[in-house]
C-alpha cells in the first residue's frame, strides 16, 4: 500500500519527478565520466609502456620518482649499456610533452622495430625522411589524417607516414636526429630514457639491481613491470584528492536537489499528509513515504547517470579520443549508486522529519 502510495506520488507530479532524476544522472554521469578518463589516461600510458617490447627503463638518475621528463642523458649511454651482459638490445629515446597530455618521440624507427618485435601499421609504414611522422590511429581519426599529409606539430611541418595502432609507447614518433635538433639536443646528442631488451626476461630483476649498480649516479632502472605497477590512481595523490572533492560536490548536488524536490513536495501535500495522520499514520510512516521517494528518485537517477555516462563515453571517443580516452568502470557503478543514494537521502532527512511532526489538524486546515 505504502510503495504504491510513493509511485502514485511520483507520477503525479512527474515533470518534478524526472528533472530531479536527471539531476542527480548528471550527478552519476560526472562521476563516472572523471574516473573513466583518470583509468583511460592510466591504462593507455600503462600499455604504451608494455607496448615499447622493452624489459627495462632507464632514466637520469635524479633520486627522485620515476619519470620521462627532460633530455638529460648523453646517448652515448646507449651503446655502453647494450655492450652489458644479457642486454640484447637498447634504443635511446627523446620524448617531448606537447598537446597537454600527448608526447612526440624521437627514436631510430628500425632499431625500435627491432625490440618490440614489429610494429602494427594500419596504413602507411615506417619513417623513411627526415620529416617523417608516425603517428597512433587515435590521433588520426581525431584530426582526419591521411598518409602523406602534412602535420604541424611543435611548430614543424611533419609529413605523415604511417598510422599505427594504439598501445606504442606515444601518439608521435618521429626520427631522433630531427627532433634533437628541433628542440636544441643535438650537442652533444642527448635523449629522455633508454629502452633496454634482455636476450632472458627471467632475469630482468637481477639486471635492474646491475645496472642500478654500475651506473648508480648516472642512470636509473626500473623493470617495465614495476613501472606499469606505478600507474594506480592510489600512486597519485592530487588525482585521488581530485576525485574526492568532485565526489562530495556530487553528493552536495544530490542533496541539494532532493532536498528541494521533497520540500516542495512536503508544501504541496500537507493536507494529504493531515489525512493520513488522522487514519492513524504515524510519523514514522510519513517519514518512509518520503525516504521511499527519494530512494526511488536516486535509482531512478543512477540508471540514468549510467545511460548518460555512456552516452557521453561514445561522444568523446567519437570525437576526440587521443585528448580524452573513457573508458568504462564497472567497478564504480555501485559506488555511484551509493552516492547518489547517500546525496538523496540526505535530502530528505528535513522535509521528512517536517512532514512527520506537521499538525493533524493545522494539516488538515491547510489549502
Amino acid at each position: 500500500m505504502i510503495n504504491k502510495l510513493v509511485i502514485e506520488n511520483l507520477k503525479h507530479r512527474w515533470v518534478r519527478t524526472l528533472l530531479s532524476a536527471l539531476v542527480v544522472g548528471v550527478q552519476v554521469m560526472s562521476i563516472l565520466t572523471l574516473i573513466g578518463l583518470s583509468h583511460g589516461l592510466l591504462e593507455q600510458s600503462a600499455q604504451r609502456a608494455k607496448g615499447t617490447g622493452a624489459d627495462i627503463f632507464l632514466k637520469p638518475d635524479t633520486h627522485g620518482t620515476f619519470s620521462f621528463s627532460g633530455a638529460q642523458i648523453n646517448e652515448r649511454f646507449v651503446p655502453f649499456v647494450e655492450k652489458q651482459p644479457h642486454v640484447l638490445q637498447a634504443v635511446g629515446v627523446l620524448s617531448v610533452p606537447i598537446e597537454v597530455v600527448n608526447t612526440l618521440n624521437g627514436l631510430n624507427f628500425s632499431e625500435f622495430e627491432k625490440l618490440n618485435g614489429g610494429t602494427q601499421f594500419i596504413a602507411g609504414g615506417p619513417p623513411h625522411g627526415a620529416n617523417d611522422l608516425v603517428v597512433d590511429a587515435y590521433y588520426a581519426k581525431q584530426h582526419h589524417l591521411q598518409i602523406g599529409q602534412a602535420v604541424k606539430v611543435m611548430g614543424h611541418d611533419w609529413r605523415l607516414s604511417g598510422i599505427i595502432a594504439g598501445g606504442v609507447l606515444g601518439r608521435f614518433i618521429a626520427p631522433l636526429a630531427t627532433l634533437q635538433q628541433l628542440t636544441g639536443n643535438a650537442e652533444p646528442p642527448r635523449i629522455s630514457e633508454i629502452l633496454v631488451k634482455l636476450d632472458d626476461p627471467a632475469l630482468t630483476n637481477q639486471e635492474v639491481t646491475r645496472l642500478n649498480q654500475l651506473l648508480k649516479g648516472n642512470l636509473q632502472a626500473i623493470s617495465v613491470a614495476d613501472f606499469v605497477s606505478q600507474f594506480n590512481i592510489n600512486n597519485i595523490p592530487d588525482l585521488k584528492a581530485f576525485i574526492a572533492v568532485v565526489t562530495v560536490l556530487a553528493v552536495v548536488v544530490g542533496f541539494l536537489v532532493v532536498f528541494l524536490s521533497m520540500y516542495t513536495a512536503v508544501v504541496e501535500r500537507t493536507r494529504e499528509i493531515g489525512i493520513l495522520k488522522a487514519l492513524g499514520a504515524k510519523p514514522n510512516t510519513i517519514l518512509g513515504i518520503l525516504v521511499r521517494e527519494a530512494v526511488v528518485l536516486a535509482i531512478v537517477g543512477w540508471v540514468i547517470g549510467l545511460v548518460f555516462t555512456f552516452a557521453a563515453r561514445g561522444a568523446i571517443m567519437a570525437t576526440i579520443p587521443a585528448s580524452l580516452p573513457v573508458v568504462n568502470v564497472p567497478a564504480w557503478w555501485p559506488i555511484a549508486a551509493a552516492i547518489a543514494l547517500a546525496g538523496a537521502l540526505l535530502g530528505a532527512i528535513y522535509p521528512g522529519w517536517k512532514a512527520a511532526r506537521q499538525d493533524t489538524i493545522e494539516a488538515l486546515a491547510y489549502e
